[in-house]
């Protein structure tokens, strides 16, 4: 972690995030997936169910389940979660991305006859 820290420069910081309209053309390409990292009383409230879900505790015992190929677009509510996450990732040798704005922003963004912009299965 101390080298990924060390090694940052500033032309490395805006690939870091991910803005919804991206977040969507990349996710619809299968060249990223969604990761929800909110724990599990979070998403019996609401729920994605295009989204891989791996609360972020339980991240380090379920890497496994992460595909190195494709950027790993993480997400909570808002972003702090989510950027803890990127990191962790990043420094596991993930493509890992924070949403802008959050799920709160994203589920914003999909209501109603939007929602048809994400392609499911």
């Amino acid at each position: 972690m101390d080298e990924m820290v060390r090694n940052t420069v500033m032309k490395d910081v805006p690939p870091m995030k991910v803005d919804l309209e991206k977040m969507i053309e990349m996710f619809n390409d299968d060249k990223a997936i969604l990761l929800d990292i909110r724990y599990p009383f979070e998403t019996k409230v609401w729920g994605l169910s295009f989204a891989t879900k791996i609360p972020y505790n339980e991240l380090p015992d379920r890497l496994d389940e992460l595909p190195k190929d494709k950027a790993i677009v993480c997400a909570c509510p808002m972003e702090y979660r989510a950027s803890m996450a990127k990191d962790y990732l990043r420094f596991k040798g993930y493509d890992a991305k924070t949403l802008n704005g959050g799920l709160l922003a994203l589920m914003e963004r999909l209501k109603g006859g939007k929602a048809k912009d994400i392609k499911l299965g």
